[in-house]
């Protein structure tokens, strides 16, 4: 693919054939010419009405919670994304297609309040969202995770937010509800602050700059705020780890934490082949540390090292990153969350009347 024919807001470039389907479709060229035909169509969304919204996550990196997704696909088009493979699991590809067919899921916070309901609750933080971002562009409409967010709000339920769209200050008025009964944590991730980069990274996403705004913003109304630098894509971003804490620090941000990039299933030709195009410079440098850091592999799934990765290049990842916290974050942490306030039927808590 040539510069110029580089698809302008969009992370994948491509769109690879979904391993769970027996028939795909193909562009035939009349010329018989061998080449890919690549189109940068609109956005689509679809409509879902799911039984269950609410997951139970085994993940023993990620500790005992729940996980929901309002949308299933992600506007933001970060080409590195893990939520990418899930895409096929709906018939769908994860290169463009996780960009431009977005599901809606349009009762989630319906579902939402009927598994709170079930006597078999277990109350847990719920990610929200664990998947796909929550505040991605579509919510400026369809309003889901601000009505579910007012659901939690109803059954006093703790909820943990993950996202990078300014769009999360528009429910500034229930966080701080939330808040007042300690039942939420904001997490903000901040990949890169080289503007040049993450508009090829991450290409409808907010600005790095904006994302600070957005952390100073919520910290000033006393939410606790946690950056994730995330990923940390080695040869490419790691060394704006100090830059990135230091600047949440200043912001206001009560914790940070990282992830290294893993590029499981079809994630890994996908992001090769927006790396050769994007950066091929420094392609080949790149795509062998990150190989490093998996064990030769640009795909891991080993519980306790996926996320964190080994080899030298992860070692040294991990010492920035805590030096940098220790040096601008020291003595700073998230608060706990407080289960007490739990209340089940329809909200009602019976010891009030």
């Amino acid at each position: 693919m040539k510069a110029e024919e580089f698809l302008k807001g969009r992370g994948a470039q491509y769109n690879p054939a979904n391993p769970y389907l027996k028939q795909e479709y193909v562009a035939e060229h009349i010329e018989g010419l061998d080449e890919a035909m690549l189109s940068n169509s609109k956005t689509e969304f679809f409509a879902e009405h799911p039984k269950k919204i609410v997951n139970k996550v085994e993940s023993p990196d990620l500790g005992l919670s729940y996980s929901m997704n309002p949308y299933q696909g992600c506007e933001h088009g970060c080409v590195y994304c893990y939520a990418r493979n899930s895409h096929q699991y709906w018939g769908y590809g994860a290169g463009l297609d996780f960009e431009r067919k977005i599901i809606v899921k349009e009762n989630a916070p319906e579902v939402l309040a009927r598994q709170l309901e079930n006597q078999k609750w277990q109350v847990m933080p719920i990610m929200l969202a664990g998947n796909t971002d929550c505040y991605q562009p579509i919510e400026a409409k369809k309003q889901l995770t601000r009505r579910m967010l007012e659901v939690l709000l109803q059954y006093r339920h703790p909820v943990s937010i993950i996202t990078k769209n300014a769009l999360i200050l528009r429910d500034l008025d229930l966080l701080q509800e939330l808040n007042k009964l300690d039942l939420v944590h904001v997490n903000i991730s901040i990949t890169t602050l080289d503007e040049k980069l993450r508009q090829k990274l991450e290409p409808r996403t907010a600005t790095g700059a904006r994302r600070l705004q957005v952390v100073k913003q919520l910290a000033d109304a006393g939410i606790p705020v946690n950056v994730m630098v995330a990923p940390i894509i080695p040869g490419l971003n790691d060394s704006e780890i100090p830059a990135i804490i230091k600047s949440a620090a200043e912001a206001g941000a009560s914790s940070a934490a990282y992830t290294i990039v893993r590029l499981n299933g079809s994630i890994g030709p996908i992001f090769e082949d927006w790396i050769r195009e994007a950066f091929p410079d420094r392609a080949d440098k790149v795509l062998n540390q990150i190989a490093d850091c998996h064990g030769g592999q640009l795909n891991d799934s080993r519980f306790g090292t996926r996320m964190r990765g080994e080899g030298k290049f992860a070692e040294a990842i991990n010492k920035l990153f805590h030096m940098s916290r220790n040096r601008y974050m020291a003595g700073r942490s998230m608060k706990t969350y407080n289960y007490k306030h739990f209340c089940t039927r329809a909200g009602i808590q019976m010891d009030l009347f």
